[in-house]
């Protein structure tokens, strides 16, 4: 399942709704189930899943999505359901029974199925005739609203995936040789370390906040990293106070999302882990949700045990809004305690 917090969008029809719905994603869904929550007459989120196979319960399901929606304070929602009748139909009804159950006010049930929508809870001829309801989104104002808002909507998730795919050809060979010479940089690096420097750990993380700094340096200036900064960059984030100097420093600025979408796609497998996971991150507090969801599948594939992915994935499955950390990274994590920094005594 994917969930994302996105500007809001005046809709006040259907039609709107459904054109609002790919922008609120950040891609146009197909074979989905979308719950859209409410407070008051704002959106405030929506959650996408797959439509289950013919074969499975879409009970469960339908009760997951319901508790991500409703903690997110919303009052009402609309289920929109894409696809073919059979399919759609028990996932819509499951959803609606489970937001009932929650205490939710659902305000409208439509199903999506080649260019034209029906509602299950309108019988009035005149406004949702039995052939359904033709829509354009393309003509629609909210999608002008959007573009104008500088949202996106990508054709499918497909597309999406594709943006955090691992490039290939010249570029990979190029990586692969940076790589291996970042390592070698790396083992000289410890190798020339003070004696006082157990395992010249002090060395790495000057060296990796320094990288860090360069890096988010050269993002401000719309500049990528070359091959060797990406490589020694990779390699210095596989040490953990590393990693964690990146975390503190990343959020949900769009300048934030490019540079760890940048590393993850030029890292070599085995260093995706860490960029693939503050990407993630940057997404999540950006409300992208759906580009969170694509960045962790493709850490965790590789690398199914890093707890810093698979922390983010309970957040993002569960639903827990952005606004949890805002003030981040003064606030710690949810359900993560952070250690209080010590203070210098003054000198007498």
């Amino acid at each position: 399942m994917t969930s994302t917090e996105r500007p809001q969008l005046a809709v006040r029809s259907p039609a709107d709704l459904l054109a609002a719905v790919p922008y609120l994603l950040g891609f146009h869904p197909a074979d989905s189930v979308v719950a859209v929550a409410l407070l008051g007459r704002q959106i405030i989120f929506a959650a996408r899943a797959d439509l289950p196979d013919p074969s499975t319960d879409p009970v469960d399901q339908a009760r997951h999505l319901a508790g991500v929606i409703h903690r997110q304070g919303a009052e009402a929602a609309t289920v929109v359901g894409y696809g073919p009748p059979d399919r759609v139909t028990p996932s819509v009804d499951a959803v609606r029974i489970a937001l009932t159950g929650a205490g939710l006010d659902v305000l409208d049930a439509l199903r999506v199925t080649d260019g034209r929508w029906w509602s299950y809870l309108c019988t009035e001829a005149d406004c949702c005739p039995p052939e359904g309801r033709p829509y354009d989104p393309a003509a629609n104002p909210v999608t002008a609203s959007a573009v104008f808002a500088g949202q996106v909507a990508l054709p499918d998730r497909a597309a999406l995936v594709a943006q955090v795919a691992p490039v290939q050809g010249p570029a990979r060979d190029a990586l692969r040789a940076a790589t291996v010479r970042a390592d070698r940089r790396l083992a000289d690096l410890i190798e020339h370390a003070s004696a006082s420097d157990l395992l010249g750990s002090r060395a790495v993380r000057s060296a990796g906040a320094a990288a860090i700094r360069e890096a988010q340096r050269r993002q401000r200036c719309d500049e990528l990293l070359d091959d060797d900064e990406v490589a020694w960059l990779c390699l210095l984030l596989t040490h953990l106070p590393v990693r964690d100097h990146a975390w503190e420093r990343t959020d949900g600025r769009d300048r934030d999302i490019a540079l760890w979408t940048d590393v993850l796609r030029r890292a070599e497998p085995e260093f995706t882990a860490a960029p693939g996971a503050l990407l993630a991150f940057a997404a999540w507090r950006a409300g992208q949700g759906a580009l969170a969801a694509v960045a962790l599948e493709r850490t965790l594939g590789l690398h199914p045990d890093y707890s810093l992915a698979l922390l983010l994935d309970d957040l993002l499955r569960r639903g827990v809004p952005p606004s949890e950390l805002d003030g981040w990274p003064s606030v710690g994590m949810p359900g993560v305690v952070r250690p209080r920094r010590r203070r210098r005594r003054g000198r007498s």
